[in-house]
């Protein structure tokens, strides 16, 4: 039988409901003094998720550590970006926990991020099976295939940018694993990573629509405009290292027995409200027993 497979981004969620909050200074603490808005967040969107999604397995997954085989390659990958307010910090374990408590299979693997991870499962599972991934990230658009499709959040818990094959194709007019060698161009400012200094976007996209690959560019640059050649001439080095960094590994070393059973999936709402109980977590109480009960 086919499985419905759910992969959440829990460090996309966690932020995302963290700050949208945190602005008001919205921290929702515990009788301990311990802020829960994240995690808080982060609950009724996963239990939204597998309302909408109804998934038969799930998995959370999440980067361990900052550092990734990527900061060997570039060490500057990720180093532009602000240290978590310490409102935060405690959430970071905290939301984990929670997610084990309510039957959530966690993953991560040292070395690498959770985007490599969720891209490993899917290119395994995707032969026989559908595959969600909710995130925020839209790096992950470049694992999009016929059975695979990549639910981007946005405000609230139910609207999402979702996008299969069928989209991709139409909004882009490219193959999703291109993306790799549009972003080579363009380069991660959030990443940190450089990409071909004065060629944006639509350049990008164009460039790639042509020539198909950042090696295609590169084999037929006497094709390309004096301006672009110049650019791409002095950025090459960039835009091959940028192309590295923005593909996807999707051969993380997982035990992929073990690992579907261990992402077996049956909503249990009682056992929800006993943990948010537990945790006194008393808005995502309420959010579930109003809109699942």
């Amino acid at each position: 039988m086919e499985k419905r497979i759910l992969l959440i981004d829990g460090m996309a969620l966690l932020f995302r409901h963290f700050y949208a909050t945190s602005i008001h200074k919205q921290f929702m603490r515990n009788s301990e003094g311990v802020p829960t808005n994240g995690t808080q967040g982060f609950i009724r969107h996963v239990i939204q998720a597998v309302h909408d999604i109804k998934p038969t397995h799930v998995a959370v997954c999440w980067d361990m550590g900052q550092k990734t085989f990527r900061n060997d390659m570039f060490e500057a990958y990720k180093s532009n970006r602000k240290a978590p307010p310490e409102e935060l910090i405690p959430q970071f374990d905290h939301v984990k926990e929670l997610s084990g408590a309510l039957g959530f299979h966690n993953i991560g693997v040292v070395n690498y991020e959770a985007d490599d991870v969720m891209g490993t499962i899917a290119k395994h599972y995707a032969k026989e099976n559908r595959v969600f991934i909710v995130t925020g990230d839209r790096d992950l658009l470049q694992c999009i295939d016929e059975h695979v499709e990549i639910w981007l959040i946005k405000k609230g818990f139910k609207i999402y940018n979702r996008y299969d094959m069928s989209r991709f194709n139409t909004e882009y007019d490219l193959q999703p694993h291109q993306l790799v060698d549009v972003k080579a161009f363009m380069g991660d400012t959030a990443d940190g990573y450089p990409g071909v200094k004065g060629i944006g976007e639509k350049t990008a996209v164009k460039l790639i629509q042509n020539h198909h690959s950042v090696e295609g560019v590169l084999d037929n640059i006497d094709q390309l405009t004096k301006g672009q050649q110049t650019k791409i001439n002095t950025n090459v080095d960039a835009l091959k290292l940028s192309k590295s960094l923005a593909q996807i590994h999707t051969d993380v070393p997982l035990d992929h027995e073990s690992l579907i059973e261990n992402m077996r999936y049956r909503l249990n709402l009682p056992l929800i409200l006993n943990v948010c109980d537990e945790h006194e977590l008393r808005v995502s109480k309420r959010y579930i027993t109003s809109n699942f009960i």
